[in-house]
């Protein structure tokens, strides 16, 4: 996959989009999460079912307690990634953290600047001085890298999700407000 990312249109998502986000969120996690989750858990990722999810998130409004905000990166119509951000769900929360609920982008678009520009975007997002964090899979070391290079480290909060039948460990990562 060839990306320019002059060509490369970071937007809002809209409903319309919910389709191929889920496509992107599907791909991303087979082969992102291939050394973590079990195969047949991962084959049996239904875009469709994620898609209805997806719709139900864009349709919310934006702005309301449950919604957050969702940029799409893409380019020649094609969706190469999306992110998903807004205040941070967590119990420990300080009012006015934000959170980064999901960045995944298309196997094909990794390692070609489109995930730099879509976290550029979302940081350009929050306000200014606002403290942001997300939370990462233990043995995820390529997004973890990345996070570290946008100013995000392991604050030393961990949380474990069981995913596909296997219990994970998450990483919380904390991103200093500027």
């Amino acid at each position: 996959m060839t990306v320019d990312l002059d060509s490369v249109i970071i937007r809002a998502a809209t409903p319309q989009d919910a389709a191929r986000i889920a496509q992107v969120h599907v791909t991303s996690w087979q082969s992102a999460y291939a050394e973590l989750l079990p195969a047949d858990y991962l084959a049996d990722l239904d875009p469709d079912v994620r898609a209805g999810r997806w719709a139900s998130v864009l349709s919310t409004k934006e702005g309301s307690a449950t919604a957050g905000h969702v940029l799409v990166a893409e380019q020649d119509g094609r969706t190469l990634g999306f992110a998903s951000f807004g205040l941070s769900a967590d119990e420990d929360a300080e009012p006015g953290t934000y959170e980064l609920y999901a960045m995944y982008l298309e196997p094909g678009a990794w390692g070609r600047g489109v995930a730099r520009e879509l976290m550029r975007t979302v940081l350009a997002s929050i306000p200014a001085g606002a403290v942001m964090t997300l939370w990462v899979l233990d043995g995820n070391d390529r997004a973890q890298h990345f996070y570290r290079r946008h100013g995000f480290h392991p604050d030393g909060v961990e949380r474990i999700d069981e995913i596909g039948g296997v219990p994970l460990t998450e990483l919380r990562f904390r991103r200093p407000g500027a």
